[in-house]
């Protein structure tokens, strides 16, 4: 007969490959978009993304039971905190790619996550910050600040690494509010379609206004990529997958994300010069820091 341990073990098998799934999935948007070489606005192409991604996750996802919670009074501002924040990142990520790369602009928005997250942790739940959250912090903004160094790569720039930086705290910010969202009662599984398609509706104009490009075959199969591969099937993957590993594994295997964009990236012929290369070494080694489990924990801990 199965034990309890050996159950919850083959459940946590079960969600790595899942988790580590859409880390891989999420890793393709930015060389997605520079291998596309779509003239679309990025903020079109975003707003199509999260409308026809948001749709299709919500049709495989939502069921009424699940989107009721959504309307429960304590979580309803945790969700239009989520839709704000994920239109952020999405207008944010994707002008940051097309201003200075994929490499780079993952690993500077992704890099930037784990440090605002602990951050909101704080602020939200008064958890404390740890010694190795601590020197991944260091190290994470010491890596953005040589990659803000001029003449650090061909196409790195202020303006986009910048923006990568806003949308990873972006990011953080989302991953944040799913914690009193569903305190509160709410259903995260309903909630992630939610924000996404009211994510695409906030930034719809964005497409009325620069619709130019969207109809060619380049921008066509870039936003079904995006749509399809990365948003529905992506997000689809991490909810299945989260709630069966803890959160030190999930970030540990969030490591996927910028290394599978930066090895992209190298492919597609981005070369970063040397302090770029620099800094993106030490922001995946803050990266590391701040999500590797050890002793004392790498993430915040309750005060």
């Amino acid at each position: 007969m199965t034990t309890i341990e050996e159950a919850r073990t083959a459940r946590r098998a079960g969600g790595v490959p899942q988790v580590l799934g859409a880390a891989v999935l999420w890793g393709t948007v930015g060389p997605a978009q520079v291998l596309a070489g779509s003239a679309a606005a990025p903020a079109a192409i975003g707003a199509a993304r999260m409308l026809l991604g948001g749709l299709v996750l919500a049709l495989c996802t939502v069921r009424p039971k699940a989107l009721r919670t959504l309307a429960l009074p304590g979580v309803r501002r945790w969700l239009l905190l989520s839709v704000l924040v994920t239109a952020a990142f999405q207008l944010c990520f994707l002008e940051a790619v097309d201003r200075t790369g994929a490499a780079l602009a993952t690993a500077a928005a992704f890099g930037t996550t784990p440090v605002a997250a602990g951050l909101c942790a704080r602020a939200l739940r008064a958890e404390r910050l740890t010694p190795a959250w601590w020197r991944g912090t260091a190290l994470a903004v010491a890596g953005i600040a040589l990659l803000l160094v001029p003449g650090g790569g061909p196409r790195a720039d202020l303006a986009g690494i910048l923006l990568a930086v806003a949308a990873g705290a972006s990011f953080a910010v989302y991953i944040a509010a799913t914690g009193p969202l569903t305190r509160h009662g709410g259903d995260p599984s309903a909630a992630a379609p939610v924000s996404v398609l009211g994510a695409g509706l906030l930034v719809l104009p964005a497409l009325l206004a620069a619709p130019e490009g969207l109809a060619t075959p380049r921008a066509a199969a870039l936003i079904a990529w995006l749509a399809l591969g990365t948003t529905a099937l992506g997000y689809l993957l991490f909810t299945r997958g989260v709630g069966r590993v803890g959160a030190a594994t999930t970030a540990t295997l969030s490591l996927a994300e910028p290394l599978v964009a930066a090895l992209l990236g190298l492919l597609l012929g981005e070369r970063p010069g040397p302090s770029a290369a620099l800094g993106l070494a030490l922001l995946l080694g803050g990266l590391a820091l701040v999500a590797l489990p050890g002793r004392g924990g790498g993430g915040p801990q309750r005060s």
